[in-house]
């Protein structure tokens, strides 16, 4: 570990805060991850840490027991209160604070078992919407989660936050709609599409194959990128006031109604 850095104007401290912004992220090529939970599932998944900002005084024997596995060249940098609160998000009190280089994955990188669910995410807005899904996703064998047209960076610090960590756990692929379809096309996927007019009931969809299941934002719904006569649009049935249940929820519900049918295989 190198001097404690005490100046919130330092070069390294301001490089990490820009990371709260997704230009920042962008220029940098890099993503800033919180908390000691997910900074150890990232490393768990391969990501490449490149340091670690500690604030020692609330690390706590967790972060002490990740900061002793780390080795080259993952570097630790101590901060003081001052800049620690600078780099972090909010009132996190865990003591420590990740850079990593923003990791990249592509369509053809997905490996897929035979009978794959996949969750395909169109124009989701808010990142915490997008973190809540994937760490659904990842509790219900989900094999991978594809982003089309979505209005956040795939790895923003509050989709990272929501996810708890599973962020990192299984492929996440951001392309266009036209990709995605021709992939899911090209691999025999059946498309499943989440509309509040569906014609199905989502109790009464086959999920047992190969099965694509998107969903849309609250605000928009779904494009017309997802209808056609090889796409089933389901429905969740709503007998209260409200006309659709928030995406997060709606993608859980269906990732369990997937796993129940494949007998939680």
């Amino acid at each position: 570990m190198n001097e404690t850095i005490t100046s919130r104007q330092n070069t390294r401290v301001k490089a990490a805060a820009k990371l709260r912004d997704r230009r920042g992220r962008e220029d940098q090529g890099r993503i800033i991850i919180d908390g000691v939970r997910e900074i150890s599932r990232a490393v768990r998944a391969g990501i490449e840490v490149l340091e670690v900002f500690v604030y020692e005084q609330t690390l706590g024997s967790d972060g002490e027991q990740l900061i002793a596995q780390l080795g080259d060249p993952v570097e630790i940098v101590l901060v003081t209160e001052s800049v620690f609160e600078k780099i972090c998000f909010g009132n996190r009190t865990e003591g420590a604070v990740a850079v990593a280089r923003l990791p990249v994955c592509e369509l053809s990188d997905i490996a897929l078992a035979e009978h794959a669910l996949v969750a395909v995410l169109e124009g989701i807005e808010k990142p915490g919407n997008v973190g809540a899904i994937l760490r659904s996703a990842d509790a219900a064998g989900v094999s991978a989660v594809i982003a089309v047209n979505l209005a956040t960076d795939l790895f923003n610090p509050n989709a990272i936050r929501a996810s708890a960590g599973t962020i990192f756990s299984l492929p996440f692929v951001a392309t266009s709609s036209e990709s995605a379809r021709e992939w899911l096309d090209e691999r025999d996927f059946q498309v499943l599409a989440t509309r509040v007019d569906g014609a199905i009931n989502y109790t009464e969809a086959n999920y047992t194959g190969r099965t694509a299941i998107v969903l849309g934002s609250e605000a928009q719904g779904l494009s017309g990128d997802w209808a056609g006569d090889d796409v089933n649009a389901i429905k969740l049935p709503m007998l209260g006031v409200a006309d659709s249940l928030n995406v997060s929820v709606t993608a859980a519900v269906l990732f369990y109604e997937a796993l129940r049918q494949r007998g939680q295989r």
